[in-house]
């Protein structure tokens, strides 16, 4: 193993030489053949100072849906303190795992990976998420599903390549074809969040209800924007006879922080 990863690296080293990459986020070439750490050699995308700058969502959230308190005060009472959306409109989803924060180099990461087809990026946003899934006992995985039309223009689902990742690491079964949208939306990017709700209420549909029939379901996208898509499918998971759901995304959009 040792000398693999040794020869990956000089490897890496003299293509660095021949074809020089520039960091995506502040476009300095990438210094990051130093380092025998595989996961550092793999990131050919950033480079070590904007990826060392991804901030994770901070130590105080709602236990439901991992939305930032503002305030340590509104845990000080209660650790299990859950935020008002939640109390108001509580989700099908047992907790939802968002452990970064959309900004910096990470905006830049996701688009890329989505819209520019850099699929070797799902490493590194999955391995986000490893930390904060570790000690879940999952039944099954699965990502959002897209629509026929749009997995057609794309090509690939993004959500699927994540989802795909977390099941090789942890060992989890991933369904792809259990649950799928059944008609065409809007694009949730520049709607508010009743527009996104009202958008992608009933979208999705369980084929197979038996497969995951008393399962516990970890749910995959890629980012948590007002959670619209992920309680969506949620909720149909949970009327298809889920036992639980747990929603992930690597990063969430914050808002009024």
């Amino acid at each position: 193993m040792c000398w693999q990863v040794s020869l990956r690296v000089s490897l890496e080293y003299l293509l660095s030489w021949i074809y020089p990459e520039k960091c995506r986020e502040c476009g300095v070439l990438i210094q990051r053949l130093q380092s025998s750490d595989p996961a550092v050699v793999q990131n050919r995308f950033f480079c070590c100072d904007c990826w060392d700058k991804i901030e994770d969502i901070g130590p105080r959230y709602c236990p439901v849906c991992s939305h930032p308190f503002q305030s340590a005060a509104a845990l000080s009472h209660s650790p299990t303190h859950v935020c008002g959306d939640c109390r108001r409109d509580p989700p099908y989803f047992t907790k939802a795992i968002t452990p970064y924060r959309y900004e910096g180099a990470l905006i830049k990461a996701v688009q890329l990976f989505k819209y520019e087809e850099q699929v070797a990026l799902a490493k590194l946003l999955s391995d986000l998420l490893l930390g904060a899934l570790t000690g879940l006992k999952i039944d099954v995985v699965m990502g959002i599903p897209l629509h026929p039309k749009k997995l057609r223009s794309r090509s690939f689902n993004q959500s699927v390549l994540l989802a795909k990742r977390l099941a090789l690491h942890f060992s989890w079964p991933l369904y792809v074809d259990v649950m799928s949208r059944t008609r065409e939306t809007l694009p949730q990017v520049g709607l508010s969040k009743k527009a996104r709700q009202k958008n992608i209420r009933g979208v999705f549909s369980v084929q197979r209800p038996e497969q995951i029939s008393g399962q516990c379901v970890l749910l995959v996208d890629d980012v948590y924007t007002t959670g619209a898509t992920l309680k969506e499918g949620a909720k149909t998971l949970r009327k298809a006879g889920a036992k639980e759901v747990f929603v992930a995304a690597p990063v969430r959009m914050l808002f009024g922080l």
